[in-house]
C-alpha cells in the first residue's frame, strides 16, 4: 500500500473531544484501507506511566512525538489524541515530523467541565488533583493551528467530517 506517513495532531483541554473525533478518523480511515494509527495521551499513560508536572507533561508529549515520527517515516497516517498544553512541546514534535498538521480542538473551559464525565475537573476545583490543566496549570492555545474545531458550535460528526475534509485537501 503507497500512502504518504502524516501526523494529525489533535489539541486541547479535557472534555474538548479530541479522544472521540480521533477513533471516529481512525476508524473511518481504516475503513478506507489506509495504514493509521492512534496514538492517545490517556491510552499511552497507562503503558508508560507519568507525572503531571510540566516537565513530566513535556518529556509525555515528546515520547509521543517520537512515536509519531517514527510511524510517519513509515508511511502510516497517525492520529494524535493529547491534551498536549504548552505551546513549546507541540512545536517540538512539529519540528520532529516531516508531515505536521496541528488540529485545535477549541473547546470552551466551561464548556469542557460541562461534560466532565470522570469528574476530573470537580476534583481539580476541589484540590484534590494538582496541576490540572485550565485549572491550576495553564493551557497554550495554538498561535496558527492548521485547522480549528469548535465543538461547542458542532457535533461530533461535522468536527469527524471537517477533520477527514482536511486530510482529502492534502493530497
Amino acid at each position: 500500500m503507497n500512502q504518504d506517513g502524516m501526523v494529525i495532531w489533535l489539541t486541547g483541554l479535557s472534555g474538548a473531544g479530541k479522544t472521540s473525533i480521533a477513533e471516529q478518523v481512525v476508524h473511518f480511515l481504516e475503513d478506507s484501507g489506509k495504514r493509521v494509527q492512534l496514538l492517545d495521551g490517556d491510552l499511552i499513560r497507562g503503558f508508560c506511566p507519568t507525572g503531571f508536572l510540566k516537565e513530566d507533561r513535556i518529556n509525555h508529549v515528546k515520547r509521543v512525538g517520537l512515536m509519531a515520527s517514527l510511524l510517519e517515516k513509515h508511511g502510516v497516517i497517525v492520529v494524535a489524541s493529547l491534551i498536549s498544553p504548552y505551546r513549546s512541546s507541540r512545536d517540538t514534535v512539529r519540528k520532529m515530523c516531516t508531515n505536521f498538521h496541528e488540529v485545535y480542538i477549541s473547546t470552551p473551559l466551561e464548556v469542557c467541565e460541562e461534560r466532565d464525565v470522570k469528574g476530573l475537573y470537580k476534583k481539580a476545583r476541589n484540590n484534590e488533583i494538582q496541576n490540572f490543566t485550565g485549572v491550576s496549570d495553564p493551557y497554550e492555545a495554538p498561535k496558527q493551528a492548521e485547522l480549528e474545531i469548535q465543538t461547542h458550535k458542532i457535533n461530533l460528526e461535522q468536527s469527524v467530517s471537517k477533520v477527514l475534509d482536511y486530510i482529502r485537501g492534502l493530497k
